[in-house]
Order: structure tokens, then C-alpha cells, then sequence
């Protein structure tokens, strides 16, 4: 079986990510955290931020 989920967030900071926050919707539609990564190594930190955006203030995290 497998399902989707949204990577809702990072720790750290957009330009030097540490890890993964990863969320699914709940019956309601909210988005609730469900795991988190393993750390960002530094080459897959350095790619990831060169995506990143800041959210902006309607993210629900």
C-alpha cells in the first residue's frame, strides 16, 4: 500500500535546510505532521535550497 504526503516544511532555515518535514491531510483538510527525515546531507541541503521559498503567513505550519 502506498499514500501520499506533502512535504510541508524544513528545520533549519530556507537557505540551509537540516531536515524534512513531511504532513498529510486529515479528514478535515488540515495539514498534520507525520514524520520528519533523517538530516539533509550537505549536498542535498544545498540543492533543496536552491527550490525553497518562504511561506507565506497562510501556511498552516
Amino acid at each position: 500500500m502506498t499514500t501520499e504526503g506533502i512535504i510541508g516544511a524544513v528545520t533549519g532555515t530556507v537557505h540551509a535546510p537540516k531536515s524534512l518535514l513531511l504532513g498529510r491531510l486529515d479528514p478535515a483538510g488540515r495539514l498534520r505532521l507525520i514524520a520528519r527525515s533523517t538530516p539533509l546531507s550537505r549536498l542535498s541541503a544545498a540543492e533543496l535550497s536552491a527550490a525553497l521559498r518562504p511561506s507565506g503567513q497562510e501556511h498552516p505550519w
